[in-house]
């Protein structure tokens, strides 16, 4: 039994991300949104705040490195899950320009108003309720592709970004 589970261990690390399930975070910055594709579908989808200029939320592929919930903000010395906290009830953080996960990241925010606008500090806000249920669905690790450009779509992206884990996969 033991030599089985090791097997399936071994051979689900080099399959493609469809058949493993892998999800991964997309975020446009030009729609302010964001979703989450597992196995070629859609399993998460919102409206999200971005950089207030378009140079403040950076574009790329990230890599979560830091989850927590009702994080403590360190700029302004305000304990996790007081009203007036900026990152609300979660903090998915991730390794954008070479930081470690805790400058860069999607969270809540106490100013719900803001989600579908581009008014932050760099990071990428959603609801309380929003970020809690993306929370549950990612784990450190979970790839984040971020983009400006709205001419491109959320299948799209997924498509480009399967084709490109297969082709790691293939070398």
């Amino acid at each position: 039994m033991q030599l089985i589970a090791i097997f399936v261990m071994m051979v689900t690390t080099f399959l493609p991300p469809a058949t493993t399930g892998e999800p991964v975070i997309f975020v446009n910055k030009a729609s302010n949104e964001i979703t989450v594709y597992q196995s070629g579908k859609e399993i998460f989808h919102s409206k999200a705040a971005t950089g207030k200029t378009k140079e403040l939320t950076p574009e790329g592929h990230f890599t979560i490195r830091v989850k927590a919930k009702d994080p403590y903000y360190r700029k302004k010395d305000i304990p996790g899950g007081a009203p007036e906290n900026p990152l609300g009830s979660r903090w998915i953080g991730f390794d954008a320009n070479g930081t470690d996960g805790r400058i860069f990241g999607v969270h809540g925010t106490n100013r719900p108003e803001s989600i579908g606008k581009s008014v932050s500090a760099g990071c990428i806000r959603l609801t309380n309720a929003r970020v809690e249920q993306l929370y549950q669905l990612v784990e450190e690790g979970t790839e984040v592709i971020i983009v400006d450009d709205s001419s491109v779509s959320f299948d799209d992206m997924y498509k480009s970004w399967e084709k490109d884990k297969l082709a790691q996969f293939l070398k």
